[in-house]
């Protein structure tokens, strides 16, 4: 049998989350072929590999990454090359001068802050040092990665810049989904009767609700940073606020869903194992289950609500009493346990943590219906590929003067 949880994502599976199938190997494999052909019409080198290679590591999903990883990689040979150019004017290749260009390679790759792209320092060093510093030869290779790292971010601009906006709003309708499914579910089984097993058991679903909301986390960023540097990034701006709103108050009905089904296992701990199936009223059980209900109808009416760039006047009203009915099923819950706890003082503190988690799953819910009052807009490229760039550029300008005032000596 298929996994229930399977079902309900293989139909995005399939789809591959709104991508062109084959279109990201299509311009990688097109920034590979043209980054050859440029640094073979330039002759940078015999063999310009360095150049396809660079574009294969460039090509991101997004405009952003591809121009912050092409920006790094370029940085990070620049400086391996000005390491090994350095020390190759002083001593040749040998086993301490390898260690010596190594550990001032990466030294320096950690001043720039170059991340992933760290070790490219002290490769390209031991490369360009094996050729005892060839001017030629460095001079190739970060030519080579420029071209490669140019093509890269070309490529991924002309064609089809890629905006994951729809990925993003069909994750989070898969979370609300099972949300919703979750409290419908649950609630049928707390009419059905109750138990310590059962408790037990929908608490583990809701700790697995855990994945979802990461994954939602994860589209969602990846949809903001496709915004980034990107034509295009105007719709994803406009959607970005409700969408990173609904987002935060779903991840804060997940807490609520958690704590509410410890606070329903906690109970069943304070009774004898025999008693476990009456250890909430029928009553109690049943006004618990009909505001459940009510929260899967509002959470479902939300999601209609924020998918919408400009939700439909019924869906608004329709929210609005679904919202009304939640906090007086609220009501109810909350008289039933306070007439039960008066007959029973030590369920106070059993009471109280179910009152508080369905207080706060309620909040949650309205809080995911409203809409946002500020626009959003990607942040700045990061101060440390800027920061990186015009150290490099700086270093670069100091090994100038210093050759020139040397031809001068």
């Amino acid at each position: 049998m298929v996994p229930r949880r399977l079902t309900h994502r293989l139909p995005a599976l399939l789809a591959r989350r709104g991508r062109v199938p084959g279109l990201q190997t299509a311009k990688t494999t097109l920034a590979a072929v043209l980054s050859f052909l440029v640094a073979e019409w330039l002759r940078t080198s015999e063999q310009p590999v360095l150049a396809p290679l660079t574009a294969l590591l460039v090509v991101q999903l997004t405009t952003y990454r591809t121009v912050a990883q092409g920006l790094e990689r370029v940085v990070s040979v620049v400086a391996g090359v000005l390491v090994a150019v350095a020390v190759a004017a002083i001593v040749g290749l040998s086993w301490w001068s390898l260690g010596a260009v190594v550990a001032l390679s990466l030294i320096v790759g950690q001043l720039l802050r170059l991340g992933p792209q760290l070790l490219e320092v002290p490769i390209s060093a031991m490369l360009v040092l094996a050729v005892g510093g060839a001017e030629n030869a460095a001079a190739g290779r970060v030519y080579e990665t420029v071209i490669g790292a140019v093509i890269g971010v070309a490529v991924n601009l002309v064609v089809v810049p890629p905006l994951y906006l729809q990925p993003a709003g069909e994750a989070l309708g898969e979370l609300a989904g099972r949300m919703e499914r979750f409290l419908r579910d649950m609630a049928r089984e707390l009419l059905a009767g109750w138990s310590r097993a059962a408790a037990d058991r929908w608490l583990n679903e809701a700790r697995a609700l855990t994945t979802d909301v990461s994954r939602v986390e994860e589209m969602l960023t990846r949809a903001e940073e496709s915004a980034r540097l990107n034509p295009r990034g105007a719709v994803v701006r406009e959607a970005q606020p409700r969408l990173r709103t609904a987002l935060t108050a779903f991840e804060h009905c997940y807490v609520s869903l958690r704590n509410l089904c410890r606070a329903l296992l906690d109970r069943t701990y304070f009774v004898p194992l025999e008693e476990q199936a009456t250890v909430f009223a029928l009553d109690v059980r049943t006004a618990l289950a009909e505001l459940l209900e009510a929260a899967g109808d509002a959470i479902h009416g939300v999601l209609r609500v924020v998918s919408a760039d400009e939700p439909a006047e019924e869906d608004q009203v329709r929210l609005e009493g679904q919202l009304v009915e939640l906090r007086r099923r609220r009501d109810r819950l909350s008289r039933l346990l306070i007439v039960e706890a008066a007959a029973d003082q030590a369920t106070w503190q059993q009471h109280g943590a179910l009152l508080a988690a369905v207080d706060r799953l309620r909040v949650e819910v309205e809080a995911a219906a409203r809409r946002p009052e500020t626009a959003w807009r990607p942040p700045r490229l990061r101060d440390r590929q800027r920061h990186a760039v015009r150290r490099v550029l700086d270093a670069r300008t100091r090994h100038l003067r210093g050759r020139r005032r040397d031809k001068r000596s």
